[in-house]
């Protein structure tokens, strides 16, 4: 299974290098890492509450986020079933059954395979989740994620209940590395109207998952300014009417699915369209923060190639203070000229994200 340094671990580790160790404590106890605990009780989406008295040695991922998350996390070796769809297609499958393509589920697939876990993200329906439980299985149902916050928070469940507590920590350090270089860019820009076509008039508006990726990436979401809530349909005339900047599309189409009249948009004029990789976008799963860096690499190049720069100056700046002389870690100021202890943990956390490249 594949690791990296927990960013978050590595700040930790310089602060006490700088700072003098409390007393009784030594350096070697803040290497640590996140260890899961079992026997472990969980209540799901639906009120029920699993326990699992031992790491799961068979687990099922009844959707295509619950199988993106496992293989994130480095839980994929006790993967035995996931779901075959286009969403699943980038993961090695091997020899992992398929349970189904996430809308209609294997049920003597999955009783088959005798898991000690089932993993159904929310959009499993509760009929198909009470079927596998009737059958003896344990099944956890995770809560909607309708923020990037809900999604770390699956995450780190996940972790829990496969017993990769570890790696669900440095999937989110990582989640959260690449959010900062985003914020940092998007500090000093004007966020221009963006319309998220799906395909048929349809698209995403306030209160969804999509909403939340559109605003995170530096765009004011049309569809939500226009008064429409979660996804339905909107007029062409409304569009050409708000004559968005950018229209950004899911990338299993081939050109923008849009109305033929909204080919008069500055946006398309312009051609100011961006396909975001499908499977990123609309799966609440870690890579979704790849789709906001696409966005926002796309929108704002000049603000991210900025903010790059900086932090390959502030990385060199890290890189330099490395080799200077341990007479300033011995008295508890910082090798970074400038910045204090709290302040060099920060910076480096913050350069982490352009430094490290996660798989």
């Amino acid at each position: 299974m594949r690791r990296h340094v927990p960013v978050l671990l590595a700040v930790l580790l310089i602060v006490s290098a700088f700072a003098p160790a409390a007393a009784g404590q030594s350096n070697a106890e803040s290497e640590s890492t996140v260890e899961c605990e079992f026997p472990l009780e969980m209540t799901d989406a639906t009120g029920e509450t699993i326990t699992l008295e031992e790491r799961p040695d068979s687990i099922v991922a009844l959707q295509a986020s619950d199988a993106q998350t496992v293989f994130e996390i480095g839980a994929e070796g006790n993967l035995t079933g996931m779901a075959y769809s286009s969403a699943t297609g980038n993961l090695e499958r091997g020899d992992r059954a398929n349970v189904g393509n996430g809308f209609e589920i294997n049920h003597e697939q999955v009783i088959s395979l005798e898991p000690d876990l089932v993993l159904a993200a929310s959009i499993t329906s509760d009929e198909d989740i009470e079927q596998l439980r009737s059958a003896g299985l344990t099944v956890y149902k995770f809560e909607r994620a309708e923020s990037l916050e809900d999604v770390k928070e699956n995450v780190r469940t996940t972790g829990k209940l496969t017993g990769e507590c570890d790696g669900a920590e440095e999937t989110v350090d990582w989640m959260n590395e690449q959010l900062a270089i985003v914020e940092r860019t998007l500090e000093n820009v004007d966020r221009p109207t963006a319309y998220y076509a799906m395909g048929d008039g349809y698209t995403a508006g306030s209160g969804t998952f999509i909403d939340e990726v559109l605003t995170t990436a530096g765009v004011e979401n049309m569809a939500a300014e226009v008064g429409i809530e979660s996804y339905g349909q909107v007029n062409p005339e409304t569009v050409v009417n708000e004559n968005p900047d950018w229209i950004i599309y899911p990338d299993d189409r081939e050109s923008p699915p849009i109305h033929e009249s909204v080919q008069a948009t500055a946006a398309y004029q312009n051609d100011n369209t961006i396909a975001v990789n499908a499977n990123h976008i609309s799966q609440p799963a870690p890579q979704v923060v790849s789709a906001v860096v696409s966005i926002v690499e796309t929108v704002h190049p000049e603000a991210y190639a900025e903010a790059e720069a900086e932090l390959e100056v502030s990385a060199g700046n890290g890189t330099e203070s490395d080799n200077e002389s341990t007479d300033d870690e011995s008295s508890g100021e910082s090798a970074i000229p400038g910045f204090g202890v709290p302040a060099a943990a920060v910076a480096l956390l913050a350069t982490a994200g352009f430094v490290t490249r996660r798989r």
